[in-house]
């Protein structure tokens, strides 16, 4: 599979996945009333995270939002704070993977600034689904925890016994879309190592100049550059004498006196 097409596929199901999440946390049925025991009945009630409502057999239904936050149990609250977390970084995740995928160019940007963002959009990807299913599986336990307690208080004979609840179909939504996320946040990951571009396999060759290397030598008056006319009339370093007149004195300096 190319680099790009897992790219796209991770996208497209990672997209899928964080609509459901949305679509699950706003749904209203994520506990609905147990019709086991009582089929035939003139009320139906079945409950959200945001709201409970009540269907009657007429087909009317009332919804009631919860209008507290601190009546409610705290594993509620937290499966509320990691449908909320696992939606935000889903749709950051889409926002940085749009601009990494490889068939969009945007400017100069360079392979490995859409191997990074790839990268951290299949991290983002991978957090949210796994905060989805985190919340609708501690949701899930629950009801079986509440549902069990309320069957062991029937079989006990005690009249006020509140309604039991089972699952809802939000719940194999959001698991659904969890794993989606899931996944989709694999696929980007493993299309992260197609973008990082291959370490050169030339190794490093020092060339040298094919004449005489050039040096640097440092003089009172001017620094000699290395080449000379002649190199073997050089006496001492840096310096070279001009020819004399008959009484020992220079007539006039030398083009060599100071190389």
């Amino acid at each position: 599979m190319s680099t790009t097409i897992c790219q796209v596929m991770g996208f497209l199901v990672s997209s899928l996945g964080i609509a459901g999440s949305i679509m699950a946390t706003a749904m209203d049925t994520w506990s609905t009333q147990d019709l086991y025991d009582n089929p035939v009945t003139a009320v139906f009630q079945y409950q959200g995270l945001w709201r409970s409502c009540v269907r009657q057999s007429s087909g009317f239904t009332e919804c009631r939002p919860y209008f507290t936050i601190l009546g409610l149990p705290a594993m509620f609250q937290a499966v509320r704070a990691l449908m909320i977390v696992g939606i935000v970084l889903g749709i950051l995740g889409l926002l940085v993977c749009i601009f990494a995928l490889k068939c969009i160019r945007i400017g100069s940007m360079e392979d490995t600034a859409k191997a990074n963002m790839t990268l951290t959009s299949g991290i983002m990807f991978i957090i949210a689904g796994l905060c989805a299913i985190t919340g609708v599986s501690v949701f899930a336990n629950m009801l079986v925890t509440n549902f069990w307690m309320s069957t062991t208080n029937m079989y006990q004979g005690m009249q006020n016994v509140q309604n039991r609840y089972t699952f809802g179909s939000a719940l194999f939504v959001g698991w659904v879309a969890g794993g989606l996320a899931l996944v989709g946040g694999i696929m980007m990951c493993l299309a992260c190592k197609g973008l990082v571009p291959e370490e050169s396999r030339y190794k490093a060759v020092s060339y040298n100049a094919s004449g005489r290397n050039i040096s640097y030598r440092t003089g009172p008056y001017k620094v000699g550059s290395g080449y000379e006319a002649d190199p073997k009339t050089r006496k001492g370093v840096g310096y070279e004498e001009a020819p004399r007149s008959e009484d020992g004195r220079r007539p006039y300096p030398s083009k060599y006196d100071y190389v």
